[in-house]
């Protein structure tokens, strides 16, 4: 499907800014998957496009938490794969259950992260250096919650954040980086089933997948630079965005 040149242009600047934003605290869906919308795609086209550019930027944060050492090598070596086959059975489970049926359980989640992370003090104490996570509960949590985004999706990034914070004790840095693992994966797992089917624009997905990559490469680099705090109240940002819009959807039924 063909865009015009400045419905294009657009659509690469709100993929900066998701990416920018993804790359901090997730929740970068909620400016692409909207945007690509209203240029006109189908849904089904939209969801594999939106794919096929937000890896990219999921890609790029990675990196660039990598290279600060906040990424846990020992941990993402269980949590990649887990991620990746936990999104293929995600996508398997759509043809099961309508997604739709989440959006209230995933509100009310939601609303108890708003909750606990505004109650939380802004800076937790550290993990204990050389402290080692369970591999199977890093594993569990990667592949429940690349499930979920196989399936259904919003906030899978918020999420992770703040099962590895909660369960693990992690700051908000460290966090971020060991879900954006587990978001990469879950993405390119995506985009290899949409792009099987054809449903990946992808002379719109590949101008997109440059502003992601730049925003990813930023939004991280924010992150590694602004700590905890910034982590924090992105985090918190992105998830009030998410509840007023799935609160919105299901008042418009």
């Amino acid at each position: 499907m063909d865009v015009s040149p400045p419905t294009l242009s657009l659509l690469v600047l709100a993929s900066f800014l998701a990416g920018t934003v993804d790359a901090i605290g997730g929740g970068g869906g909620l400016v692409t998957l909207p945007a690509l919308l209203a240029a006109g795609l189908p849904p089904e086209l939209a969801l594999g496009t939106n794919k096929g550019q937000s890896v990219f930027g999921s890609g790029a944060a990675l990196l660039r938490y990598a290279r600060a050492g906040l990424v846990d090598g020992r941990v993402a070596r269980v949590t990649f794969p887990a991620g990746f086959l936990g999104s293929l059975g995600g996508v398997g489970l759509v043809l099961l259950v309508p997604p739709a049926a989440l959006r209230p359980a995933v509100l009310g989640l939601l609303v108890v992260v708003a909750v606990v992370l505004a109650l939380r003090p802004a800076a937790p104490a550290p993990r204990p250096s050389g402290a080692h996570r369970p591999l199977f509960v890093a594993a569990a949590i990667a592949l429940v919650i690349g499930t979920y985004d196989g399936f259904f999706g919003p906030g899978t990034g918020t999420f992770l954040i703040f099962a590895f914070v909660l369960v693990f004790g992690a700051g908000m840095r460290e966090a971020s980086a060991d879900a954006k693992v587990v978001n990469f994966a879950s993405n390119l797992a995506a985009v290899a089933l949409f792009a099987s089917r054809g449903l990946v624009a992808w002379q719109v997905a590949l101008p997109m997948a440059a502003g992601q990559f730049a925003g990813g490469l930023a939004g991280a680099h924010l992150a590694v630079r602004g700590g905890d705090r910034l982590v924090r109240w992105v985090v918190l940002g992105v998830v009030v965005a998410l509840v007023a819009k799935l609160g919105t959807d299901l008042a418009r039924g």
